[in-house]
C-alpha cells in the first residue's frame, strides 16, 4: 500500500495511494533506509485505519505523539491526521496568564509575567512552541544562568516547565522540553542575613514617624511580608481584648499573629494617631507606585547601620529564627504563614547566641534540667566517687541488666571455692 522511494543525495519519499485513489508522496528528505521503512510503516497502518474507518493501532497511536512538528505537519498535508493545532509561544504565555489573574497572588502573576518576557525575549513571540526542542530549552538555561543570579534562573525555569505543562495538557505540543533542564536550588545563603534586635531598634527609633515605626516593627516582630501584608491590615483585624490580630495574606489566605510586647508600643502609638473612621492601620504608604525599599535604604543609614541584603524579607526571617528558639516549629509556621519546609530552606538561620547556649555550663542558659544529663552528674561528683564508680565497673565484669550509666553497683565479693558444687563444664 505504500513503498519506500530512493532519491538521490540519500533523500526519502514515501509514495501511497489515497482512499481518493490519488497518489501521494511524503518527501523525509536525507534519511536511513531502516527509519524510512519505520515510517512507512506506520503510513501504512494510519491509511488502512482511515480507509476502513478503524482506530489508529496502539502502536502508531504512541508514534504520533511522540514525532515531530515537522513530520506531523506532512502527515497532516496528505490527508492522513488532522492538522495540529498551531501555539504561538507569546499568545499562549498571554492567555495563561490572564486566566490566573483573577485566583493568583500579585507576586505570582509578576513572576509570570517576567518568565513571559524572558521567553519571548529568547524565542520571540511568534514561535511555535512545538518547534522548541530541548536542546533549544537547554540552550536558553545557559543564557539564564549568564545573566541572573541562580534563584532568579531557577524560578524563570520553574515557570517556563509550568508554561509548556499547561501547553502539553491541552495537546499543543507532544513533550515538554523543560522537564528535564535542571533547576538550581533558590535558597542562597550568602544573602541570609540575621537582623540583631539591637540593631532594628536603632533603626525604628530613626524613622520618619510612626506608621514607618510600626511598618518595621511588623516586619521584624510580627514577621509580616511587606509590603502586601502590611497593607492588607485594618484596625477592625486587630483584636486588642485577646491581644492577637488577623493577616488577610494574598499568598497563603488568613492567620493569627499575638501582639507580641515588641509590637504593642507602636501599635498603641498609631492607634492613637489614627483618624476617626480610619480602616487601614497603613495610609500614608498605599500607593502602589511609593518605594518602600529605598525609603527603608535611607532609614537605616540614618540610623549609622549598614543595610542588609534582602531588606524585608531578612526581617522576617530573623523573627522566625527568633521563635523557632522558643516555640514548636508548627506553632511558629502558623504565626509566619510558611511551611516547616520552606522555613528551613529560606528562613531560619543559626545565630553565635545559639553556640552561646549550646555550650553553656551544665546546660542552664539553654533551658535543660540536670536531670537530662546523667554522665554530666556523675562528672560533675567529686572525686572519689567517681573513682569508685570507675573502679566497681571495673571489678565486676558483668553488669546488672538494671543498671543504668551513672548508677553505683554494690562490691560484693565472691564467695570461696567449695560453698557451691562444681559445674560438670
Amino acid at each position: 500500500m505504500a513503498s519506500v522511494v530512493n532519491d538521490p543525495n540519500g533523500r526519502k519519499r514515501i509514495l501511497f495511494v489515497a482512499p481518493d485513489a490519488s497518489r501521494k508522496a511524503i518527501r523525509l528528505g536525507k534519511c536511513d533506509r531502516k527509519s524510512a521503512d519505520a515510517i512507512c510503516r506506520h503510513v501504512e497502518a494510519l491509511l488502512t485505519a482511515k480507509i476502513g474507518g478503524q482506530p489508529i493501532p496502539r502502536d502508531t497511536a504512541a508514534w504520533l505523539s511522540n514525532i515531530g512538528a515537522k513530520l506531523g505537519d506532512k502527515l497532516a498535508a496528505v490527508g492522513l491526521v488532522e492538522a495540529r493545532k498551531r501555539a504561538a509561544l507569546g499568545e499562549f504565555l498571554e492567555a495563561f496568564i490572564a486566566n490566573r489573574k483573577s485566583t493568583a497572588a500579585p507576586n505570582t502573576i509578576t513572576n509570570l509575567e517576567q518568565a513571559k518576557r524572558r521567553l519571548v525575549e529568547h524565542f520571540t513571540a511568534d514561535r511555535d512552541m512545538a518547534t522548541i526542542t530541548p536542546a533549544d530549552a537547554e540552550a536558553w538555561a545557559a543564557v539564564l544562568a549568564e545573566r541572573y543570579a541562580p534563584a532568579t534562573a531557577s524560578r524563570t525555569i520553574k515557570r517556563a516547565r509550568q508554561f509548556f505543562k499547561a501547553a502539553l495538557r491541552n495537546k499543543l505540543i507532544v513533550e515538554n522540553v523543560f522537564v528535564d533542564v535542571k533547576a538550581s536550588g533558590q535558597a542562597n545563603k550568602d544573602r541570609q542575613f540575621h537582623v540583631d534586635r539591637e540593631v532594628i531598634f536603632h533603626v525604628i527609633d530613626a524613622a520618619p514617624d510612626a506608621e514607618w515605626r510600626l511598618l518595621i516593627a511588623l516586619s521584624r516582630f510580627g514577621g509580616l511580608r511587606c509590603p502586601s501584608e502590611h497593607l492588607a491590615l485594618r484596625w477592625q483585624d486587630v483584636d486588642w481584648e485577646r491581644n492577637r490580630f488577623r493577616v488577610d495574606s494574598p499568598k497563603t489566605g488568613e492567620r493569627w499573629i499575638p501582639i507580641f510586647p515588641e509590637l504593642r508600643p507602636y501599635f498603641d502609638e498609631c492607634f492613637g494617631l489614627a483618624e476617626e473612621g480610619a480602616v487601614h492601620v497603613i495610609t500614608r504608604y498605599r500607593d502602589s507606585n511609593a518605594n518602600l525599599r529605598t525609603t527603608f535604604t535611607k532609614i537605616i543609614r540614618r540610623a549609622g547601620e549598614r543595610p542588609w541584603p534582602k531588606l524585608f524579607h531578612n526581617l522576617r526571617a530573623s523573627r522566625e529564627t527568633e521563635l523557632a528558639a522558643d516555640y514548636p516549629i508548627h506553632v511558629v509556621c502558623e504565626w509566619i504563614g510558611n511551611t516547616a519546609a520552606i522555613a528551613a530552606k529560606h528562613y531560619l538561620t543559626v545565630r553565635e547566641e545559639d553556640y552561646e547556649r549550646a555550650t553553656a555550663q551544665g546546660g542552664a542558659k539553654s533551658g535543660a534540667p540536670e536531670a537530662h544529663f546523667p554522665a554530666q552528674r556523675v562528672a560533675a561528683g567529686n572525686g572519689k566517687d567517681a573513682n569508685k564508680t570507675t573502679q566497681a565497673e571495673s571489678d565486676n565484669e558483668l553488669m546488672p541488666l538494671s543498671a543504668c550509666r551513672g548508677d553505683y553497683l554494690p562490691l560484693c565479693p565472691v564467695p570461696p571455692r567449695g560453698l557451691e558444687p562444681l559445674s560438670s563444664g
